[in-house]
C-alpha cells in the first residue's frame, strides 16, 4: 500500500481525526460500566503511548476502551464493588504478559493450539449475548430516543462513505442527543456548571486498586479473547502499512505493549485497553500510516482528557440514547463471532466442534456458577475455560489430524 507523506500540520490535522474515529467507543465503554469517560481518555492516550515505546514507534496502532470488558466490569462491580472490578482487571495484563512470554519463547502456533476459532467464536458471541437484557432494559426508557439514535447508526453504517462510516456510533449518539434536547429530556445545567479544564476523577483523586485473588481470577479468562482480537489486529495493521509487524519489532513486544497499557489503565480506574479496528480502517482510507500520527492521537485524547466540559457533556448522555446503541452494538459484537467461525471454516459437521460451541454457549447464557468456598466464577470467564478444557480433551476426528499433520511436515 503506498504511505501517504504529510506536512507537521496535515499530521496534526489527520491525528486529531484518527481520535475522533476512535472516540465514541473509547468514552462509551465507561460510561456504560459507570467510570469516567475523561478517565478513559487520558488511559487510551497514555496506554498508546506505552505501546509505541515498547513496540519502539514501528507500529501505527491505537488503543482505546476494550467493549469485551463491559460484561464482566458490571458482573464483578455487583459482586466485589468498583474497586474489586478495577482490580480484577490487572488479570488482564497477566494473560498479555503471559501470551507474550509463551510467543517469544514457542512462536505463535502455541497461542493456535490453546486459543482456535471453535473456542473464541462461541467466547465473543456471548460477550454480546450477555449484554443484550441491559441494552433493551436502557432503550425502553425512551423507545422513541432509542430508536433514532439506533436508525441514525444504521443509516451511517449502510450508506455513509469514507471516513463517515467509520464513525456511526458517534452520529447515532448526536442525532439522538439533539434529539433529547427538543424534548426536555436532557439536564444541561451540569455541563454549564463544570469548569472548562479539570483533571480526571482517576488523578484528582487518585487510590490504589483494593486488590484480592476472586475478582482476578474472575477476570483472566476473559483476555482470551481481547488476545486473540489483538494479534489479528496486528496482522491487518500490518497489511494495511505492507510491513510485518509480528516479525518487526514481534508479535511479542505488541502483546507485552498492550498489556502494560492495560495495567497502566487499571491503576488509574480505567477500562482495559485494546487495538482499535475503526482507525485501523481510517488508516486504509487515508492510506495514512504514520505512527507518529496515532502518537498524535493518543496527545489529542490526553487534552481532551483534562476538557471539563465535555466531561460533563458526556454524562448528560440519556440512558435511552446510549440503549439504542447498543442494541446495535451487542448485535455486532455476537455477529464477529459468528464471522470468526465462519473465516476460520470451523467445520460444525465435526461432532467435537460442535460439543465445544454448544457447551460453551449453554453454560454462558444459561448463568453457569462455579465456586469453592468463598470462590466463584461464571459467565464468559468460566465459559472460556470450558472451551478450552473441552478443546484439548477431546480427540480430533481423523482427516483433520491428518491434516494438520500435513501442515507441521510443510
Amino acid at each position: 500500500m503506498e504511505q501517504v507523506q504529510l506536512s507537521t500540520s496535515k499530521r496534526i490535522i489527520v491525528g486529531v481525526q484518527f481520535l475522533f474515529v476512535a472516540f465514541g467507543a473509547t468514552v462509551l465503554v465507561p460510561i456504560l460500566v459507570g467510570l469516567d469517560p475523561s478517565t478513559a481518555l487520558l488511559t487510551a492516550g497514555l496506554g498508546t503511548f506505552i505501546f509505541h515505546f515498547i513496540t519502539k514507534g514501528k507500529v501505527p496502532i491505537f488503543l482505546g476502551s476494550s467493549f469485551a470488558f463491559i460484561a464482566p466490569i458490571i458482573s464483578a462491580s455487583k459482586q466485589w464493588g468498583m474497586t474489586g472490578a478495577l482490580a480484577g482487571l490487572v488479570g488482564v495484563s497477566l494473560v498479555y504478559f503471559v501470551m507474550s512470554a509463551l510467543v517469544r519463547w514457542q512462536g505463535k502456533r502455541v497461542l493456535h493450539k490453546l486459543f482456535p476459532p471453535v473456542v473464541i467464536g462461541p467466547v465473543i458471541i456471548l460477550i454480546g449475548l450477555s449484554l443484550s437484557p441491559a441494552a433493551v432494559n436502557m432503550a425502553k426508557t425512551n423507545w422513541l430516543l432509542a430508536l433514532v439514535s439506533l436508525i441514525t447508526a444504521i443509516l451511517v453504517l449502510t450508506l455513509g462513505r469514507g471516513l463517515l462510516k467509520l464513525v456511526p456510533v458517534v452520529c447515532g449518539i448526536t442525532m439522538g442527543y439533539v434529539l433529547a434536547l427538543f424534548l426536555g429530556k436532557v439536564n444541561f445545567q451540569p455541563v454549564l456548571d463544570a469548569p472548562w479544564f479539570a483533571l480526571p476523577a482517576s488523578l484528582a483523586h487518585f487510590s490504589l486498586p483494593q486488590f484480592s485473588i476472586e475478582p482476578l481470577l474472575f477476570m483472566i479468562p476473559v483476555a482470551i479473547a481481547p488476545v486473540i482480537e489483538h494479534i489479528g489486529d496486528v496482522y491487518v495493521v500490518g497489511a494495511v502499512a505492507d510491513k510485518d509487524f509480528t516479525k518487526d519489532p514481534g508479535l511479542h513486544r505488541t502483546l507485552l505493549g498492550d498489556g502494560l497499557a492495560c495495567l497502566a489503565s487499571a491503576f488509574l480506574a480505567g477500562p482495559p485497553v485494546t487495538t482499535y479496528s475503526e482507525v485501523t480502517g481510517a488508516m486504509s482510507i487515508t492510506k495514512v500510516t504514520s505512527p507518529a500520527v496515532i502518537r498524535i492521537s493518543a496527545a489529542t485524547a490526553i487534552v481532551f482528557s483534562v476538557v471539563g466540559k465535555l466531561n460533563a457533556l458526556l454524562q448528560s448522555i440519556p440512558e435511552a440514547v446510549l440503549g439504542g446503541i447498543m442494541l446495535l452494538l451487542f448485535g455486532t459484537i455476537a455477529s464477529v463471532g459468528l464471522l470468526n467461525l465462519m473465516r476460520n471454516k470451523v467445520d460444525l459437521n465435526q461432532t467435537r466442534n460442535i460439543i465445544i460451541i454448544a457447551v460453551t454457549l449453554t453454560m454462558g447464557i444459561g448463568g453457569a456458577v462455579l465456586s469453592y468456598g468463598n470462590f466463584a466464577i461464571s459467565g464468559i470467564g468460566l465459559s472460556a475455560i470450558v472451551g478450552i478444557v473441552l478443546n484439548l480433551c477431546l480427540p480430533q476426528e481423523k482427516e483433520k489430524k491428518e491434516e494438520e499433520e500435513g501442515e507441521k511436515n510443510n
